[in-house]
């Protein structure tokens, strides 16, 4: 993208709201360009000018010093169950399936409230470690829960994230052979109808939007074949994405072969779940054909290391994928199984994972900042507003200070970001506009969510 024209005094055009000075800066542009000492400057929600030295002069703006720092696209989750950041530190000894059911009768009591609390804290917390863009996906709506789709929305706005809510769905109970208990899942014309009613209320296609639905089906082990296919025709029907939980773990691949006759991939592709349309959350057990099938039809991976790690479900070929010409990016997945919450740990995770598999040459900390940052928007549908540093994208951006104890004298700052321990966040900007600074958030009052946190939690154990 060419630099935005300069603004003659004649025209009407705002001056620039922010440029950020003194900075290294990895833009993550075609050209993966680094600049060790420049400038990055905001006008409105976008990025106008990006350049090595000083900054140059704009009357009115705000000037942020960058010395010490380094600016990087805003990070980007690809998957995440918010609601679960009420529910961490239950069954930390488990495995998936046996996680799932400890936790589905507990889910099966969450309420607007608890909602509401539980996003404004997990997209506080992705904030807080650099992240401007969450998927959500959201698949348990209790009878008498309330407008939970509805609550995140306002939790997102709130904490001032763009956000992608995934409307999620079960419809395959227990006594029909599913995983999740009757009392958590919903008829599937009940599904299809309120699906179909949130990308009306809430969907917005436009090239800035800051809220996007997609569809999204659980898994194979808790939705029927029937709800998937429909699924996916309402999703083209209504021009939104599309995404599920796909290869997680061996019990879901023996699931598929026992109910189906075919690999969780073979199930979904004969269901129209496959395209440049698609997303799936974690990809782990997929065989060398597979990989090459996804990477040719252009369907996304969201890859999850830290709460795979957690659920001992194994490590996806992140490094494999790639080379297939997946879009890959990173999620933290629900935090009941990744009670950090932290998207540049999935980062380092991502690049410590792939190496302990495949060696030192596996993955490069660069792969794994690309994987936050463009990966991610590349899997949202979003490459051509959001994930690099270039005049015309949008202004979603973050600033790591890189100067203190913990990072001082490291040579690369990718490395220091991606291998060493979280830096202070110094700005995060979205839309153009302040999120975090120097490590707090700005329209969240930390401490009381703090304690609305436990609230809710104490409350679905029934200790309150």
């Amino acid at each position: 993208m060419e630099p935005l024209p300069p603004t003659s005094a004649a025209e009407a055009a705002p001056e620039p709201g922010v440029v950020i000075a003194g900075c290294a800066v990895v833009t993550m542009d075609r050209a993966r360009r680094e600049i060790a000492d420049g400038y990055v400057v905001v006008r409105g929600s976008r990025i106008a000018d990006v350049g090595a030295g000083p900054a140059p002069a704009y009357g009115g703006a705000r000037v942020v010093d960058g010395r010490g720092c380094v600016l990087t696209p805003g990070l980007v989750d690809t998957h995440n169950h918010l609601y679960q950041w009420a529910t961490r530190g239950l069954a930390a000894d488990a495995t998936l399936f046996e996680w799932l059911t400890t936790l589905y009768p507990v889910w099966a009591r969450i309420d607007e409230e608890v909602v509401s609390v539980a996003a404004q804290g997990a997209l506080g917390r992705l904030a807080l470690t650099g992240c401007t863009s969450a998927s959500d996906h959201h698949y348990v709506f209790p009878r008498e829960g309330g407008d939970l789709l509805a609550a995140e929305i306002a939790a997102a706005r709130t904490v001032g994230l763009r956000f992608h809510p995934a409307r999620g769905s079960m419809d395959l109970g227990r006594s029909q052979g599913g995983l999740p208990p009757d009392e958590v899942v919903e008829d599937r014309d009940a599904v299809l109808a309120a699906t179909e009613e949130a990308i009306a209320r809430w969907h917005d296609p436009s090239p800035g939007s800051m809220l996007r639905i997609s569809v999204a089906p659980c898994s194979p082990f808790s939705v029927t074949s029937d709800l998937m296919r429909e699924a996916a025709e309402l999703a083209r029907r209504t021009g939104v994405r599309l995404h599920t939980h796909l290869a997680e773990t061996t019990d879901e691949s023996a699931f598929c072969r026992e109910r189906f006759g075919c690999s969780p991939l073979e199930y979904v592709e004969g269901l129209g779940w496959t395209g440049d349309d698609v997303w799936f959350a974690h990809g782990i057990h997929f065989e060398d054909a597979e990989v090459e099938r996804i990477g040719a039809t252009g369907t996304g991976v969201a890859h999850c290391p830290s709460s795979n790690a957690r659920l001992g479900a194994g490590i996806a070929r992140a490094a494999d994928l790639r080379h297939a010409g997946v879009p890959v990016g990173l999620g933290v997945d629900g935090s009941a199984s990744n009670e950090a919450g932290n998207l540049l740990e999935e980062a380092r995770h991502a690049t410590l994972f792939a190496r302990a598999r495949g060696g030192p040459e596996a993955m490069s900390v660069r792969d794994a900042l690309e994987m936050a940052t463009l990966g991610g928007a590349q899997v949202l549908g979003r490459a051509d507003d959001l994930g690099s540093v270039e005049p015309g994208k949008l202004a979603d951006l973050a600033l790591w200070r890189l100067d203190t104890l913990a990072h001082a004298g490291i040579t690369d700052p990718v490395a220091a970001l991606v291998l060493g321990s979280q830096p202070p966040l110094e700005l995060l900007l979205v839309d153009g506009l302040p999120v975090v600074e120097r490590d707090r958030l700005l329209h969240v009052d930390e401490p009381a969510l703090a304690l609305a946190q436990a609230a809710v939690h104490s409350r679905l154990m029934g200790h309150g």
